[in-house]
């Protein structure tokens, strides 16, 4: 019997699924200390300010070193998960309107 072994590419695929983890739980955050400051926004105005606070790289107390680059569909995607999750709603009368 003799052992292979590890493949690298599983390694990469590991740290890359930790990446994007960790990415979806800062946009995540990013998302709700806004709409808790707010109270509500109109979810385009949502979507400019958590991707200018990712590229100044204002993730909120100490985690200002994580400065990435994100997509309105990363955070798009975010939104989504925090509506399904119940953490966010929908203003019945205006729908592009969300409330924490």
């Amino acid at each position: 019997l003799r052992l292979l072994p590890q493949q690298r590419y599983l390694r990469v695929e590991k740290a890359e699924v930790s990446a994007l983890e960790r990415k979806r739980n800062v946009l995540c955050c990013l998302i709700t200390r806004i709409l808790k400051v707010e109270k509500q926004l109109h979810i385009d105005n949502l979507v400019f300010r958590v991707i200018d606070a990712c590229r100044k790289g204002e993730s909120g107390p100490g985690l200002q070193f994580l400065s990435f680059c994100c997509h309105s569909v990363d955070v798009l995607s975010c939104v989504l998960h925090l509506l399904n999750q119940g953490y966010l709603r929908r203003q019945e009368e205006r729908p592009q309107v969300l409330e924490y």
